[in-house]
């Protein structure tokens, strides 16, 4: 099965107004027990997240599908080819923070759905999760670190949040100056 495109922000000349639209709304909960519809979704998201090569995380409206679900490597940072590796990776369907704890830390951030940029950001070094699996079974995960950072980041996309919208320092490319300073502008 080809990968889905994963919805930007912006392509190399122009903002993209349909994808922005998507990213920018809420997500809507996936009904328990699921239907077909929304195990179609968990499969074209895990399927679609396990074949690129260049995230951590993918959230369901990155891909077009308006429902509350992220898919994320939990562990394997570090290790070549670890975002093909089914067992370092995750599902959360209706994923809530139940939890938040440690001094926020700051670190920059980057995202496929705003290509190019990269953006400081604080979040909480340790959050609590309650979610359903892509079983459909209740789940209650802790997750620390950089694992935390990546599911804050994740159910950000199903509330309609991006990286653009928080109001740390933004790293941008020289030879894209121009075309982001009037982004920026008009935000």
């Amino acid at each position: 099965m080809a990968s889905h495109k994963v919805l930007t922000l912006w392509n190399e000349e122009q903002l993209n107004g349909d994808d922005a639209r998507i990213l920018r709304s809420p997500s809507r909960e996936a009904p328990v027990p699921f239907d077909p519809e929304t195990t179609q979704a968990i499969r074209t998201l895990a399927e679609t997240f396990l074949e690129r090569e260049d995230a951590v995380g993918l959230a369901a409206p990155q891909i077009g599908i308006s429902r509350r679900i992220i898919a994320f490597r939990s562990r394997g940072y570090d290790e070549k080819d670890s975002a093909r590796k089914k067992e370092d990776c995750e599902i959360l369907i209706n994923p809530r923070i139940t939890q938040r704890r440690g001094e926020p830390v700051v670190m920059d951030e980057g995202c496929l759905s705003c290509p190019e940029i990269r953006v400081e950001i604080s979040r909480h070094p340790e959050i609590k999760v309650r979610a359903y699996d892509a079983e459909g079974r209740k789940v209650s995960r802790r997750y620390l670190d950089f694992a935390a950072r990546v599911v804050q980041h994740e159910m950000d996309h199903i509330d309609g949040k991006l990286i653009v919208d928080y109001d740390g320092s933004v790293f941008i490319p020289k030879k894209r100056q121009d075309f982001f300073e009037k982004f920026f502008q008009e935000k």
